[in-house]
């Protein structure tokens, strides 16, 4: 077998955890690896699916039908692989779909790249690191696979098995990896970050470890944690990150799902019947702490008194940052056997809570006007010339708002992972309009 460059069309959907299994594979391909712009102009067409919910598994499998039709007439054929969460939850759809070459499972994620390179008959380079797809203002470790939890109405389990930790060293390798190719941000991801090497025999490998060897990195400008299940945000993990300093960011995501205990309950959520318990000892311990939860509205059972209760908490809590998902019931699930709320009830409810949010995060953003703060400038503005767009510490990549940067004529240049002194001028509900500072 030969070496030589491999073109590679990719499309990787769902979550984070999804799009670094996407970079690690497309590393392992090496330098001989270039992108290609469209299907038609590769060797190897891969798919990372996404199969968590029903209108996942449709847009993967219209991904996958698109592919293999833009592809049906091109000789030599490029290969179709499809990767991820719906070959794992759904098996290999060979009768339903055979234009597909090669099915990826993600419970055999280390054997992609060896696969991958036998099907296009090529030989694979001996040392290799994650291809970054993110742009040189951030990067995503994952810490993790799988989760352990058993909640109702996740398929997380069932499609990527029970938690498995990675190594400490491995990260640490990895995140000097990121580091040195210039970029400033490392965001953690795994299901249950909070739970990070519970499943090693280490002792000392948990979350506390790796974010005392990481917050020393040449390099690393902001540390930030995302998926933080509200049982592992102990009053002792609290106080270690309050003592952290930078480039820790008191930016806390916190999977809520819901406000009353009868939800949660029949949830099943692995924590306190009680989400106002963690709220608070969040703020105790970091009063400056920036809030993120998810929501789930219109689950079974939920009333409209639920209802009312959920819609007081977010007043009361006030979370600076919130997504908002209508309940979908998901075959193999607890909860998809239960009687379902009709969805014109489940979609009306997500629109309430999305309104009462948009107030809340323009009254928080409004209260920043004049102020100074730093910006991490991630991509120029297509449609604007000299704008460009990025985000504040208190927004996460790809789910919070967006910051608008421009600099007076004459002033610096700005340029993708820059780091920059801005004044807030303005705000809508969820973004940021900046002024760089001379």
């Amino acid at each position: 077998m030969s070496i030589k460059k491999i073109r590679v069309f990719t499309i990787s959907l769902g979550c984070p955890k999804n799009r670094v299994d996407t970079e690690r594979m497309l590393g392992a391909l090496g330098d001989n690896m270039i992108a290609a712009e469209s299907p038609e102009e590769s060797d190897l067409v891969l798919i990372n699916t996404c199969g968590f919910i029903q209108p996942a598994v449709e847009e993967s499998v219209q991904s996958i039908l698109e592919s293999a039709d833009a592809i049906a007439d091109i000789t030599p054929k490029p290969i179709l692989a499809v990767a991820g969460c719906l070959v794992s939850r759904y098996g290999k759809l060979e009768e339903e779909m055979p234009e597909v070459d090669l099915w990826l499972s993600t419970f055999d994620l280390d054997t992609w790249p060896a696969l991958a390179a036998k099907a296009l008959k090529r030989e694979l380079p001996q040392e290799h690191q994650r291809a970054l797809s993110t742009g040189p203002a951030f990067a995503y470790l994952k810490i993790s696979e799988g989760c352990s939890h058993s909640c109702n109405f996740c398929t997380i389990p069932s499609i990527r098995g029970p938690q498995v930790s990675r190594e400490p060293a491995g990260l640490i390798t990895e995140a000097k990896q990121i580091l040195a190719q210039g970029v400033p941000e490392i965001v953690i991801v795994g299901q249950d970050s909070t739970a990070y090497g519970s499943d090693l025999s280490n002792p000392d490998a948990n979350l506390k470890y790796l974010i005392e060897q990481l917050l020393p990195l040449e390099g690393l400008e902001w540390l930030r944690l995302m998926y933080l299940y509200p049982a592992g945000l102990t009053d002792s993990m609290l106080e270690f990150l309050a003592k952290a300093g930078k480039p820790f960011l008191p930016y806390f995501d916190i999977p809520i799902q819901h406000a009353h205990p009868d939800i949660l309950s029949s949830m099943g959520r692995p924590f306190a019947r009680d989400p106002r318990k963690v709220i608070d000892r969040v703020r105790k311990h970091i009063p400056d702490a920036v809030l993120r939860t998810s929501i789930i509205v219109g689950y079974p059972g939920e009333t409209d008194e639920h209802f009312k209760e959920l819609l007081k908490f977010v007043k009361e809590t006030r979370f600076q940052n919130l997504g908002v998902f209508a309940y979908q019931a998901e075959e193999g699930t607890p909860a998809g056997e239960m009687e379902q709320l009709p969805e014109e009830l489940r979609e009306e409810r997500r629109k309430i809570l999305m309104e009462m949010q948009a107030s809340i995060s323009h009254e928080i953003l409004e209260e920043k006007v004049g102020e100074t703060i730093q910006v991490l400038v991630e991509e120029p503005n297509e449609e604007w010339d000299g704008l460009f767009t990025g985000r504040v510490w208190f927004q996460a990549p790809e789910v919070d708002g967006i910051t608008y940067i421009s600099a007076p004529e004459g002033g610096v240049e700005l340029a993708p992972g820059m780091m920059v002194e801005a004044e807030i001028e303005s705000v809508t509900d969820y973004d940021l309009v900046t002024l760089v500072l001379p």
